[in-house]
């Protein structure tokens, strides 16, 4: 085998640290990858693979590579981060000429879906976290970190189904799970539903003692009291293997980073992942973007800050009545005062993204533009502070009150920072004239000698005559006098040959030589002095960090509560009325996002009263398109809206504090879990029945569709009958459902009320009037709909006939079915000349009893756990396919 160049030894036993990820391995002005690597960077960043020669010392192999420009380096890193991979930059970190040999390199940084810092690479308004699950003896600890802003959340949860909601909320891009445990169940579990990169941590580093000592290290205490994670184990070992794998790839100071915060439950609303994507909370079904979501409508935001903090709102609904209160004070001060809506408005308009912008000084990656930014954002807080000091409102008086004054480094980025600095930091132009002495005289030095240089030029044309002579500078040659061929004959005997040219010659002189010499040392000593000074400032940043962030979290907070005021008073929204019983009454209630997509339509409100005992459940029946759905969700929304702290779409609102927030609506299949429409519907129902308490609020729609109509309409039965009797539950209910034989059935519950959504028939059409009314309905216009959809005319027909035929019996001679009779003739593409007479919508216990019917009968559900009663349900099921 031929031996390897020392170059590509260093390259190999450098690749031998970060085999996971791709090398971008500095070489001069470019980053060179090499065999693998360069094959996967040039397929994913579709640029030319070629070959080195010289990969080995006397063989002939010519080793795979590719390359990109350092100077752009960004761009192509980030792509190939976006598509799941992980980058490893390895720098020269000597000079050429200091090296001993080959020059030294080092991996400064691993880039990593869930470390990216650039901005370009990250959404202003959401967070782009990386998070870590430890699992032990059925207890998970979960850990959120965002680089970018200096987020760092733990929690821990007694339930995969838990933790997996908690993931899902937060929808982080990379999760790393312990050393050796990639292939666990759980990890695949991970991997398939969040779609995001699964990394192994570190070994060791997620057991107790060593992620405590992690921990403590980076902080700088002496306990983990200090944490409130003494009593939270797995939450404890999580956050210590992230942060190890952190400064493992990250490889710099990350002071930014803020202490744990413990992601309490008992302070918020909890929503399922089923029910946050049923609602539509942060995206919509369709396409999985914001327009059209909740989020979507309610962002008014001003501030990337508050764009992100407008999230976990929307999200995380709280379930503290006092917190709620004081949020709706703060909105109803900012919805009356126009002014100071307007004024907070507009001071926010000139504040830059704070969290990333100091994070990326601790991280020791922000440019002067940066600085820049953040000194002009410190500059309007002054402002922004006295406005909500001056306010009624005790929460904006507090958020104020929580930011500091930063007088002093607003001078002194001022004073220091030029006013259009360039991106680089290295090549000068960034310190104003005045800041420094020392760097004022090198400034100098540097103009007197260009301007000599350009007088030069002039006396050296008028003394030779040549008037196309030009006095230029380059890297290599450095200051020259370039003359043309045609003149050549004029060139004194003074001037020394340095360069040829295709058309011309190019000199140097004894007297530009030593001029040279002292403007590139100036030079040189200014950039290197820029540099350093700029790095005192940046630093000066660095040690009031934390109150920045400070700040940054009020101009957040406050950003979000204008956000609700303005979208409350655009849209007509009223603030509800909160109270700790169980009482849910809303008057001419609105779903918000529908009626905001709405274009010269008015949205026709509706009322609604839920409560734990006469008005438990609402049985809605009505045909489909009539607006059951939009009703039930919008009845969610409103009550979401007001524990956020926002005002809702109603004329009234009163709210009784809800816990949790259950959804089942629509139908789909989980093909890459391998679960029909059906299963996926009983898994949700499952997770409702055995979470929801007497303060939850539960929506169902059209429950038990999913299978055979006796199986369908026996699950919806027992659900009803379930929710209504279960002590354990007894949770306020919204229920759509097409099987018309519940309202029949549960006639006797007296916490069971009937609702339908009203329909107009205008001969063989309808109209959808979109109001619930207090009663049941008697059909569900399934062929009129269906008309409405565009069905063929002979579908309709002969579905009428059919109809006709199941409402007569539906069977003839020798119990064979006439619907079979019927079909063997020719299809009639007329229509009948009379509409058939409306009937009521067919009792599918109309005909002789069956025996699993009659098995129902004599039941008694009470005495039925759960999981009882779909065992009971597979047996019918089974017996009644036999019959």
């Amino acid at each position: 085998m031929a031996r390897l160049t020392p170059m590509m030894e260093q390259y190999m036993a450098t690749k031998a640290q970060v085999p996971d990820a791709l090398l971008f391995f500095r070489l001069g002005d470019f980053y060179e990858l090499f065999n693998e690597d360069a094959v996967t960077a040039a397929r994913e960043l579709e640029i030319t693979l070629t070959g080195r020669a010289n990969g080995g010392v006397g063989g002939d192999e010519r080793t795979p590579m590719c390359g990109v420009p350092h100077h752009s380096a960004e761009g192509y890193i980030l792509r190939l981060v976006e598509k799941g991979y992980k980058v490893a930059i390895c720098e020269q970190t000597e000079e050429a000429g200091a090296a001993k040999g080959i020059v030294r390199r080092e991996i400064v940084r691993v880039v990593t879906p869930g470390t990216v810092m650039e901005q370009k690479g990250l959404q202003a308004k959401a967070n782009n976290y990386l998070a870590s699950v430890v699992e032990r003896e059925g207890s998970f600890g979960l850990s959120f970190c965002d680089l970018s802003t200096g987020e760092l959340l733990v929690v821990e949860h007694d339930s995969e189904q838990k933790m997996l909601d908690e993931m899902l909320r937060h929808q982080p891009a990379e999760i790393i799970v312990p050393f050796g445990e990639k292939t666990t169940p759980h990890a695949i579990t991970l991997r398939d539903l969040l779609a995001c990169v699964l990394t192994e941590g570190l070994e060791k580093t997620h057991n107790l003692a060593r992620a405590s000592e992690v921990l403590l290290s980076h902080y700088g205490v002496m306990t983990v009291d200090s944490f409130g994670l003494a009593n939270r184990p797995q939450a404890l070992c999580a956050a210590g293997m992230l942060l190890a794998y952190l400064d493992v790839t990250q490889k710099r100071n990350l002071n930014h980073l803020k202490m744990p915060a413990y992601i309490t439950s008992d302070e918020y609303m909890t929503i399922d992942s089923f029910s946050r994507r049923n609602l539509e909370l942060v995206e919509t079904l369709r396409d999985k973007g914001k327009h059209g979501s909740l989020l979507g409508l309610l962002d008014e935001t001003v501030t990337a800050m508050g764009g992100r903090l407008l999230r976990r709102y929307v999200e995380r609904p709280l379930a503290n009545r006092e917190r709620i209160e004081q949020r709706l004070d703060a909105v109803e001060e900012l919805y009356k005062n126009l002014l100071l809506r307007d004024d907070i408005r507009q001071l926010l308009d000139a504040v830059y993204d704070l969290e990333r912008l100091v994070a990326r000084v601790s991280y020791g990656s922000a440019n002067a533009r940066d600085l820049q930014a953040i000194g002009s954002s410190l500059a309007v807080l002054p402002s922004l502070k006295g406005r909500l000091e001056s306010a009624g409102a005790p929460l904006l008086k507090e958020l104020g009150q929580r930011i500091d004054n930063f007088d002093e480094i607003v001078d002194l980025i001022e004073r220091a920072i030029v006013e259009e600095p360039p991106i680089s930091v290295r090549e000068g132009n960034v310190i104003r004239d005045g800041f420094d002495e020392y760097l004022d005289t090198l400034k100098t030095a540097s103009r007197d000698g260009k301007r000599w240089l350009a007088e030069l030029e002039q006396q050296e044309r008028e003394a030779t005559g040549i008037k196309s002579l030009k006095v230029g500078f380059n890297k290599v040659f450095g200051y020259y006098i370039e003359v043309s061929k045609a003149n050549i004959q004029y060139v004194p005997e003074t001037y020394e040959r340095k360069q040829t040219l295709t058309n011309g010659e190019r000199y140097v002189t004894p007297g530009l030589k030593e001029k040279e010499a002292l403007i590139l040392e100036a030079e040189e000593k200014m950039v290197d002095l820029e540099y350093q000074l700029f790095c005192q400032v940046r630093d000066a940043v660095s040690e009031i960090l934390g109150k920045i962030q400070e700040a940054a979290e009020s101009i957040a907070a406050v950003d979000v509560l204008q956000s609700f005021a303005t979208v409350s008073i655009r849209r007509r929204y009223k603030r509800p009325v909160l109270n700790n019983d169980d009482r849910l009454y809303i008057e001419e209630g609105r779903h918000p996002v529908v009626e905001a997509m709405l274009k010269g339509e008015p949205f026709v409100a509706n009322d609604t009263l839920l409560n734990t005992a006469e008005n438990q459940i609402a049985l809605i029946t009505g045909p489909n398109m009539a607006g059951k759905s939009t009703y039930m969700r919008q009845v969610a929304l409103i009550v979401l809206l007001a524990q956020m702290g926002c005002f809702v779409p109603a004329d009234r609102a009163e709210i009784g504090i809800v816990d949790r927030v259950f959804t089942r609506i629509g139908a789909s299949d989980d093909l890459a879990g391998g679960q029909s429409t059906f299963m996926v519907e009983m898994v949700e129902l499952a997770n409702i029945l055995h979470h929801a308490t007497p303060r939850s609020l539960i929506i169902l729609d059209e429950i038990g569709r999913g299978t055979s109509t006796f199986d369908g309409i026996s699950i919806a039965q027992a659900v009803v009958e379930f929710l209504h009797q279960s002590p354990k539950v007894g949770a306020k209910t919204l229920f759509a459902t097409h099987y018309h034989e519940l309202t029949t059935f549960t006639e006797s519950f007296a916490g069971v009320k009937h609702y339908s959504t009203h329909v107009q028939e205008q001969g063989d059409s309808i109209v959808f009037l979109r109001k619930i009314l207090p009663q049941a309905a008697d059909r569900s216009y399934g062929i009129q709909v269906a008309k409405l959809a565009g069905l063929p005319e002979e579908v309709l027909a002969r579905a009428r006939e059919i109809l006709v035929d199941l409402e007569q019996g539906g069977h003839g001679h020798e119990t064979k079915p006439r619907i079979a009779e019927a079909a063997n003739t020719p299809v009639s593409v007329a229509a009948p000349s009379k509409p058939a007479k409306p009937t009521a919508q067919l009792s599918l216990f109309d005909a002789a009893e069956h025996p699993v019917v009659d098995e129902l009968r004599k039941l008694d559900v009470m005495r039925l756990t759960p999981l009882d009663a779909m065992n009971l349900l597979y047996q019918l099921h089974q017996k009644a396919r036999e019959e």
